[in-house]
């Protein structure tokens, strides 16, 4: 069976696979990534043996910080992260959510006093599936829905 790449390789960079087809935009948005000066490549819908279809980004010449990798996790909490150098995999990395995130999401109530001063959001995260987060200060409950990044 010939086998062959349907997204091309990178010498440095970062790729972001397994990300669930329906969050592959949501993926580009957090991260910012329609910003980004570098090769900056997606797929989406490709064949998974393990999800049956899955998304990929490949991102040159950038890596990524533990606050944009929990920004990831939060929507694509399976992906996986190979960090890229010389053309080689170089490390591997299963992305996980944290169980508390900070500075990262809103907080769903407009009352709550993050939305109302110059506060750094807090949660404690409830529920991996679905995803659930509770504000350390108005202990609302933000759904993986009601979700806004910063």
């Amino acid at each position: 069976m010939e086998k062959h790449l349907k997204v091309s390789a990178i010498k440095d960079g970062t790729v972001i696979d397994h990300i669930p087809t329906k969050a592959l935009f949501k993926v580009i948005k957090i991260l910012k990534l329609e910003d980004c000066s570098q090769m900056v490549t997606f797929g989406n819908n490709l064949d998974s043996r393990a999800m049956g279809t899955k998304a990929i980004i490949k991102i040159a010449n950038r890596y990524f910080a533990d606050d944009e990798v929990n920004r990831i996790a939060l929507v694509a909490p399976n992906a996986k992260l190979n960090t890229i150098r010389d053309y080689e995999v170089v490390e591997k990395r299963v992305v996980e959510i944290p169980k508390n995130i900070k500075g990262i999401v809103h907080c769903f109530n407009p009352k709550c006093i993050t939305n109302a001063e110059s506060i750094i959001t807090r949660f404690e995260v409830l529920s991996d599936k679905p995803i659930e987060l509770k504000c350390f200060y108005c202990e609302k409950i933000t759904g993986e829905n009601e979700m806004l990044f910063f």
